[in-house]
């Protein structure tokens, strides 16, 4: 059994930590917060709660919640540290992991050079084995990688071009924005591209990204350029057998991020999430080799299973296939055609 901590408990902290918590062959040594909110008190209710340091003991304790120690006793207390905390703040703290000699995975928000590989479980799966500072790519670029890896691996791609609608906000969060604009990239590439090169080798990929005022999904509009001449059955035929991707129809009702976020709620998974990438079939053509796509990405929550099999992979445990199966039938992902 790996002991696996959590620093920081936030959209993606808490949704590993359920995640691990459903694994058999690792638990949740503790979690990290910074401050005694009501997702620290529900919190409580299933892990040991640590802070960053000691000073932040009074401030739980007063508040009624039980503290087991600081992030230095979790780092003590665990085989791997998965760290949640805001962007750029997992760079500076492997520099404590590696004081105490313990594994670590970083977040897509991190930058690629701060640990010895990025992880995406189709795509670089064998690139993490026994590695100890590995990072998750981002909600995007996992999304990105479990559509395309597919093709990539089955047919030769010559290039792709994706516009990427980013949702500008999360759900919980009140304090950003745009709320009544959209809020074009001026990079070009975006770094969803480079990021994407890091899981999959000799991909010839450029992105558009456009900050929307939503928080439900975000969605990508997808190109490729195809060397063989295909049709949109033999595409499905390939997603068809990858878990982690969801072919449905929009004549079915969901049309929209809206729709396909109620649909994860009738599938009454812990916290309504949807961690296949959905794809509209009715999206899907193919014109002079061209093939075309769009996909909706739930930011909370794709990266999630990803995270379980980096561990697998850190610590050896079980091969790619093995380590997914278990995984997806633990979170109970299904994906395929609906």
């Amino acid at each position: 059994m790996i002991g696996v901590g959590i620093n920081g408990y936030g959209t993606i902290g808490r949704r590993v930590a359920h995640a691990v918590s459903a694994q058999d062959d690792m638990f949740v040594t503790g979690i990290v917060k910074n401050s005694p909110d009501y997702v620290a008190k529900e919190a409580s209710k299933y892990f040991n709660v640590y802070v960053p340091s000691e000073d932040k003991i009074p401030e739980f304790e007063e508040n009624g919640i039980r503290v087991k120690g600081t992030l230095d006793d979790l780092c003590s207390d665990s085989d791997i540290i998965v760290d949640g905390t805001p962007e750029g703040m997992g760079e500076r703290n492997i520099k404590k992991y590696r004081e105490y000699n313990i594994k670590a995975i970083l977040e897509g928000g991190e930058k690629a050079s701060a640990v010895e590989t990025s992880f995406n479980a189709y795509s670089s799966f064998d690139d993490a084995l026994n590695k100890n500072y590995v990072r998750v790519v981002s909600c995007n670029t996992t999304a990105l990688a479990r559509s395309l890896y597919p093709i990539h691996s089955s047919y030769k791609i010559k290039n792709v071009n994706a516009v990427i609608l980013r949702r500008a906000t999360d759900p919980n969060d009140s304090k950003k924005g745009p709320i009544n604009a959209m809020e074009p990239s001026m990079q070009y590439p975006s770094h969803h591209a480079p990021d994407l090169q890091t899981v999959i080798k000799g991909i010839n990929i450029l992105t558009t990204a456009v900050k929307i005022p939503t928080t439900l999904m975000h969605i990508h509009v997808v190109d490729v350029d195809l060397e063989d001449n295909l049709k949109e059955d033999d595409i499905i035929d390939i997603w068809k057998n990858y878990g982690r991707l969801l072919l449905l129809n929009s004549s079915d009702g969901l049309k929209s991020t809206a729709q396909i976020m109620d649909l994860a709620r009738e599938l009454s998974r812990n916290r309504s999430d949807l961690y296949e990438i959905a794809i509209w079939r009715d999206s899907i053509k193919i014109n002079n080799n061209k093939l075309h796509y769009i996909q909706a990405v739930h930011q909370e929550s794709d990266v999630i299973p990803e995270n379980v099999d980096a561990i697998r992979a850190m610590f050896n445990l079980l091969g790619k296939d093995e380590s997914i199966r278990k995984t997806d039938s633990s979170l109970k992902i299904k994906g395929g055609i609906f």
